[in-house]
């Protein structure tokens, strides 16, 4: 039999006693990729939603009692001025706080006058989108990654007095009552005021009688609210700037108080992105679906029964003038208030055997 020679017992502890290399393994938008050079060679953390927010020199410290969620898109000649009045009353005031600064892909240098604020600011936390996803989008994904137990949501256009912050999230703290508190709108400095106005007045009284509650202002960008009590709705969230009116359904619908505060608004600063005939047009379609979601039989319904009554009723005068003889016209209107009051209450069994929201 033929003995293999072993190894010298010098390379046989040398093997041993070698370090083993440690490999960093990427995965997801960061894999292939080199270390970040603005972070001196390291990579920067992923949050348990996968996106990396950047922090100031001091990391992001403890979790503090509010987040402000500020989207930001080309906003880089005022953003810094607004982070300095966000900062000063949250600095002033007794509430512990972080300002999650959303970039939403901007084509200015708006990520840059972010990242330059960080040392001055050591509350301000950069998430950088890499395309632009919508105001919903922003304050959607700004909200799950929040670590206050109250989220505020504003604009970074000096629209909105950010001023009254901590007066908003006092009365969250103070009423537990309240789930959510809006800064109500008392003027419209908005562009196409003309045709706002009215399209805004329109859609907000479709929303009162949806949800059978008065809303002073339905799509004020200025409002705190509790993150836990928000979460299951996040989902519901449209891209666009509508999602302040879906949120605020959102919680009336499910029997969550909202308090209405009177604020001032004030003409934006740079160039505002509202577009009138599309936001409005899906303003009024997002209205709908969240009540169709919550509740269809209010939506659907009254069509239906309007339908059949007026089949019914031409169905009588068609049969003295003709006995025994319906038009197509009578039919149709008769078969369509059916179906239409079929699909009601089947819309309204999927929304109560649902779980969750």
């Amino acid at each position: 039999m033929t003995e293999h020679p072993q190894a010298p017992a010098a390379d046989h502890d040398a093997l041993h006693a070698a370090p083993t290399e440690q490999i960093d393994v990427r995965t997801g938008e960061l894999a292939g990729r080199g270390a970040d050079p603005s972070t001196g060679g390291t990579v920067r953390p992923r949050t348990s939603g996968g996106y990396v927010i950047e922090d100031g020199p001091d990391g992001p410290g403890p979790a503090p009692y509010v987040t402000v969620v500020l989207p930001c898109y080309n906003e880089g000649a005022h953003v810094l001025e607004e982070i300095d009045r966000c900062s000063r009353v949250l600095e002033e005031s007794e509430l512990t706080y972080e300002i999650l600064c959303i970039d939403d892909a901007s084509t200015d240098d708006t990520l840059e006058v972010l990242r330059g604020a960080q040392a001055r600011y050591p509350h301000i936390r950069v998430l950088p989108f890499r395309r632009n996803g919508g105001s919903g989008t922003a304050r959607r994904i700004g909200t799950q990654q929040a670590r206050g137990e109250i989220v505020v949501w504003t604009d970074a256009d000096m629209t909105y007095e950010n001023e009254r912050i901590p007066e908003l999230v006092r009365v969250l703290r103070d009423d537990p009552t309240y789930d959510q508190v809006v800064g109500a709108r008392t003027t419209e400095e908005g562009t196409h005021k003309w045709a706002r106005v009215p399209a805004k007045w329109l859609i907000r009284k479709i929303a009162e009688w949806l949800t059978k509650t008065r809303i002073p202002d339905l799509n004020s960008g200025l409002r705190a609210f509790r993150r836990d009590v928000s979460l299951p709705y996040l989902r519901l969230l449209p891209a666009g700037f509508s999602c302040v009116t879906t949120i605020t359904i959102a919680f009336l619908s499910n029997q969550h108080d909202i308090k209405y505060v009177e604020t001032s608004y004030a003409k934006r600063a740079g160039v505002s992105k509202f577009h009138f005939v599309n936001d409005a047009y899906r303003y009024i379609l997002q209205v709908l679906r969240m009540v169709m979601y919550f509740d269809p039989l209010k939506v659907l319904m009254p069509p239906a029964l309007w339908l059949v009554g007026i089949g019914v009723v031409k169905a009588v005068v068609d049969m003295v003038r003709h006995p025994f003889y319906f038009p197509a016209s009578t039919v149709l209107l008769v078969v369509s208030g059916i179906m239409i009051g079929s699909l009601a209450l089947l819309s309204d069994l999927v929304v109560r055997s649902r779980d969750g929201v």
